[in-house]
């Protein structure tokens, strides 16, 4: 399937019919002639000839941007003007896009009670208008690429689908609140996330480490696999983990070439929206394309802050070895900083004020809830490891399984790489039912030798390498059925290192 994917993006490229029907039917034809090859080839006495090269190691083009498949993820180059930027990633993403727009769709649209026009509408009458005029370009880019490919898929979607996370958990909450919505769900902030940001005597050679796990449902998670390479007209090149589609990281883990290590985990129970200012994952991809410091990265993800997708961000900035954790609400902003130190991030609330202010009653004092629980195994593990904190730590971090509350070691809601799936408790506070497919999905790691070349460490799937099957998953759990079409296995790929620059599988 991967190479029947990258082929058909070849002749798409290649194939000088603008027209959509004789473009899939060139593709078809091309697919039929190499299909009774393989037939004839097949019936013949095996012998030595040239392979066509396997599914992770075919580059695609489209201008300056590239595409290739490695350890379960995507890579994905792209570079030049914001309009050539989204071109390149809707042309190349194409079927992903599509794929997670199904997705969304679905899960958003089940989550909120509202429909796909809803988002829609959102997107162009309340978002668009505060969204700077180089991510309009690019995110015009994206669907214009996407068109190109034979997709339906309009700029009002790709706009819903940047905001879908902020629009169904943090905009409609606040909506349904303001108009007194009756029969409304309950709709909480969610929980994602689990990492740590170290410097100085916590870590091998006093060099930052950065370490990163996604929670997220098991159906986006399975798709969260594209690492961009993303080489900007203006500003920084970034390389990031994300979704496709998404011009942002969307879980936020990247690195800079000023040097900046990035991430961050959302804040449990989080209430708050402004309507009148600029999303979220405009402020997250301009801070991480602009800033050169954890001062102008604190500056740009408030600027025009609408309170979306409200998260505890861990910065590290290798030219100084300083390490940052800026806790984002809409009213509450407070930075901490460190160059000898750690900050744990598992979505609890830090500054007392922001939780009174902006939180549906987090309390800090229940051990049993999932972000308190990760937050003491997390402290116990850096300061267990201190002096010795490098890339390998980091990713046994990712893959822990120890329940702080039980005692216990059990992957779980508790457990700093989560299985929800397997917990007969489910999160409540986070709206998550027995058993609710979600959990942590990817892992990402860096260091400061690593960010000064624009190098990360990713691994798709759970981090502790268990994979999830969705078929015998859906038969034992059928509360959960409305997910079929689109709950996919999640397997467990092993560490891979991607840098910048790199057109083909080394």
């Amino acid at each position: 399937m991967q190479e029947a994917r990258f082929l058909e993006l070849e002749v798409l490229r290649l194939n000088p019919f603008p027209d959509t029907f004789l473009r899939k039917n060139f593709f078809l034809t091309i697919v039929l002639v190499l299909a009774a090859i393989s037939v004839c080839l097949s019936s013949r006495p095996a012998i030595s000839a040239p392979m066509a090269p396997a599914a992770n190691q075919a580059t695609i083009r489209s201008g300056a941007g590239y595409a290739y498949r490695k350890g379960g993820w995507t890579y994905v180059h792209l570079e030049g003007t914001p309009a050539e930027v989204g071109y390149q990633h809707g042309f190349l993403l194409t079927p992903e896009i599509e794929d997670m727009y199904q997705v969304l769709k679905l899960e958003n649209t089940h989550e909120t009670k509202r429909d796909w026009e809803f988002f829609r509408e959102a997107s162009k009458k309340m978002l668009w208008p505060h969204i700077d005029d180089e991510y309009q370009q690019e995110l015009e880019g994206i669907a214009k690429g996407a068109q190109a490919h034979g997709s339906k898929l309009d700029v009002w979607d790709i706009v819903a689908m940047n905001a879908g996370i902020e629009l169904p958990e943090y905009y409609v909450p606040w909506l349904n609140k303001r108009e007194h919505a009756m029969n409304a769900p309950h709709i909480s902030a969610p929980g994602n996330y689990s990492a740590f940001i170290a410097t100085g005597s916590f870590t091998k050679g006093g060099k930052i480490v950065i370490a990163h796990n996604n929670w997220s449902s098991y159906a986006d998670g399975a798709r969260w696999t594209i690492i961009f390479d993303i080489q900007p007209e203006k500003g920084h090149r970034m390389l990031m983990d994300g979704e496709p589609g998404v011009i942002t990281s969307q879980d936020d883990f990247g690195v800079t070439d000023a040097g900046l290590l990035i991430t961050e985990t959302t804040i449990t129970q989080f209430v708050g929206w402004d309507p009148d200012e600029k999303p979220e994952f405009v402020r997250s991809r301009k801070a991480m394309q602009y800033a050169s410091s954890i001062d102008e990265y604190a500056a740009l993800i408030k600027e025009g802050n609408n309170g979306g997708y409200a998260n505890d961000w861990l910065i590290g900035d290798r030219k100084t070895g300083e390490i940052g954790y800026l806790e984002l609400g809409l009213k509450n902003t407070p930075l901490w900083r460190s160059k000898d130190g750690y900050f744990v991030s598992s979505n609890f609330a830090r500054d007392p004020k922001l939780i009174a202010d902006e939180t549906e009653g987090f309390d800090l004092k229940d051990m049993s809830s999932s972000p308190n629980a990760r937050r003491v195994t997390a402290e116990k593990q850096i300061e267990h490891a201190k002096g010795r904190i490098d890339i390998e730590m980091a990713e046994q971090f990712l893959a822990d399984h120890q329940d702080s509350y039980t005692g216990k070691v059990q992957a779980d809601e508790r457990s700093l790489c989560g299985h929800i799936d397997a917990d007969p408790r489910g999160v409540p506070v986070w709206d998550l039912g027995p058993y609710d497919p979600f959990g942590a999905v990817t892992g990402k790691v860096a260091d400061s030798d690593m960010a000064g070349r624009m190098s990360l460490v990713a691994h798709a799937g759970h981090p502790c390498g268990e994979d999830f099957l969705a078929a015998p998953f859906l038969k034992t759990h059928p509360e959960y059925d409305y997910l079929k079409p689109v709950l996919k296995d999640m397997k467990s790929g092993p560490w891979t290192t991607f840098t910048v620059g790199t057109s083909t599988v080394q």
